[in-house]
């Protein structure tokens, strides 16, 4: 009788395991200390990369990806205090960091030598941290997976797929006590600000795009460690704590900038965020394609602006902010239930189609309302300009404060108006999710037949839904009027390069994840701050947004920050539609004929 021995796992490059992590290790060190090193001799590329000893630029997010692939190599080899950082494996965390970290590498060598004329413009510590880089990666390639399958992958690709597959998540060794779960939570907080600061500070062109690398391939590398899945459990845990120092690190982003330029952008991501919230309680929560949702935030914005002392409002009212709030809001959700209720009754594609009707018959009526061709309200194309800044208890929001020391300019006070606006949207959010009518709404969006057999009655919790979207837009869009200050139909169209549409509201909530929470606060910071980081490919930006689109819904289709349910539907294993059949058990209490049987009834006899 002869056994079959299993095959050791191999990496795609044939290295011994041990060599291949401490090639890794070694390499990834070297990277790291080629970036105080100077990469070219001059400073005309963005970041001046002509220092010994001073990382700047873009080699500042090649040392962040060394030492992260540093900190995943090293956790392999069992060190103490390190073995934290992999609860669900190594080699596809330590293999994704090694990627973005020569990707990035690679994609700065490439700008200097594009942008300043070729390869000659290159230091002798550019060459060495390209070198360094490939090392470390092809040392990550070797690695053997952490968790072999049987039969063992043969070739290149199954390699690959076997190396990037994350394990289970191992519990922890012993439980952090409850003020180390706070603390964990509070530093991930942090550093989530750190990054996007740096993002955000970030100079447009080849420094983002180097810096979107190494994010896009650092955070799976995270997610394959298994550290975002703790820290998720974590914030389940303590929510109340999560909310909070996500606010606090939120409020903390004006006093870090010098200038209004991003400043500006974080107001705009909140705002377009805040609208993704309501437009997520109706595609989300309750299923209800609307393909004109930026209508509601049309409504608000033009009501709040002929209530808010603009001089060439036809009404010249000027109310208090609360009070234009309240306008905004509450005809947003007129403008809902009036929409709502003789169209509710559709499903499908018709609603989708009528939804979309109405978001460009509110655009072509606020054009008409000239005084030419209909009355003179919204003076047509011209809009409403010149809405004055906000005053609320004599602090003006159009002059630049210090508040406890620091300096604080003109947008950095919107922007703290909208952590407010936000944090109530999300509130609203979170206890209608959680309540009865929440449940509802999911059952609804389930289905919608079993759920009215269940006794739930689907058009009345349907249009509450679609009125309370509503009125979470009418909400954003009295901010959102007096950030821009002016109100015109051009700025609520269903597509267009630059948002907030439609279009780009209903990919925030789909690329986040529909029916989460911090889902389409994601999609939205994403979508707006991409393009406006990279504007220098306006004329192409539709054409990779619906790349970037079409790619997530192959390999992500439920979302950067999936619902369980969604998790799971997208990617439970596949089961036949019928039933195995099995073999009956027997005795007198397990057979098909015994009363008190498995089924707990009467079984009928053969």
């Amino acid at each position: 009788m002869t056994t079959t021995t299993p095959a050791t796992p191999t990496g795609l490059l044939p290295l011994p395991a041990r060599a291949a992590r401490l090639t890794t290790a070694a390499g990834a060190l070297a990277t790291a200390a080629t970036t105080g090193l100077a990469w070219t001799w001059t400073s005309d590329f963005p970041g001046d990369l002509t220092y010994y000893g001073s990382p700047a630029g873009l080699q500042l997010v090649t040392l962040a990806g060394a030492l992260l692939t540093l900190l995943f190599a090293t956790s392999a080899h069992g060190l103490p205090g390190l073995r934290w950082l992999t609860p669900a494996g190594r080699t596809a965390p330590t293999l994704l960091a090694a990627l973005g970290t020569f990707a990035t590498t690679a994609f700065t060598l490439t700008a200097i030598a594009v942008h300043l004329g070729g390869l000659v413009n290159l230091e002798p510590g550019g060459c060495l941290a390209g070198t360094t880089a490939l090392l470390t990666l092809l040392g990550a390639l070797a690695l053997p997976p952490d968790h072999p399958t049987d039969p063992a992958p043969t070739g290149p690709r199954q390699r690959l797929t076997a190396a990037l597959t994350a394990g289970p998540l191992q519990p922890p060794a012993r439980p952090l006590p409850t003020w180390a779960e706070h603390l964990a939570i509070a530093a991930a907080t942090a550093t989530a600000l750190l990054a996007f600061t740096y993002g955000i500070d970030t100079d447009d062109g080849a420094p983002f795009i180097g810096y979107l690398l190494l994010v896009a391939l650092a955070v799976p590398a995270l997610h394959r460690a298994g550290l975002l899945a703790r820290l998720t459990a974590l914030t389940h845990r303590h929510r109340g704590t999560a909310l909070s120092t996500a606010f606090l690190a939120a409020a903390v982003f004006p006093f870090t900038q010098d200038t209004d330029q991003y400043t500006l952008i974080g107001a705009n991501i909140l705002i377009f965020a805040t609208v993704a919230l309501g437009l997520n309680v109706v595609v989300g929560l309750a299923g209800l394609l609307d393909l004109g949702y930026v209508a509601f935030l049309g409504v608000g914005a033009y009501a709040a602006a002929l209530v808010s002392g603009s001089p060439e409002s036809a009404l010249g009212l000027h109310f208090p902010f609360w009070a234009a709030l309240l306008t905004g809001a509450a005809a947003s959700l007129a403008f809902g239930v009036l929409i709502g209720a003789p169209t509710l009754r559709l499903r499908g594609d018709y609603l989708a189609i009528v939804t979309l009707g109405f978001g460009e018959i509110f655009r072509i009526a606020m054009l008409n309302l000239n005084g030419t061709t209909g009355p003179d309200i919204t003076n047509g194309a011209m809009g409403i300009p010149n809405i004055p800044n906000l005053e609320i208890l004599g602090f003006n929001f159009g002059e630049p404060h210090r508040i406890l020391g620091l300096p604080l300019a003109p947008y950095g006070n919107y922007y703290l108006l909208m952590i407010l606006v936000t944090a109530l949207v999300v509130l609203v959010f979170r206890r209608a999710a959680a309540s009865r009518i929440g449940r509802a709404w999911i059952a609804i969006r389930e289905d919608e037949t079993a759920a009215v057999a269940m006794g739930i009655n689907s058009f009345r919790l349907r249009l509450l839904a679609f009125a309370l979207g509503a009125a979470l837009a009418g909400l954003a869009g009295t901010v959102h009027v007096h950030v821009v200050t002016t109100a015109t139909p051009e700025q609520f169209q269903f597509a267009g390069p630059q948002p907030p549409n439609s279009a780009f509201l209903l990919a925030a909530v789909i690329l986040g994840g529909m029916g989460t929470l911090s889902g389409p606060l994601v999609g939205a910071a994403l979508l707006f701050l991409i393009p406006a980081k990279l504007d220098f490919l306006q004329d192409y930006q539709l054409l990779l947004f619906g790349i970037a689109l079409v790619l997530l819904m192959r390999l992500r289709p439920e979302g950067l920050v999936p619902d369980r349910r969604k998790q799971l539907e997208f990617h439970a294993p596949d089961r036949p539609d019928t039933p195995e059949k099995e073999v009956p058990p027997t005795g007198p209490r397990g057979s098909l004929t015994d009363p008190a049987g498995p089924l707990g009834a009467p079984q009928a006899k053969a």
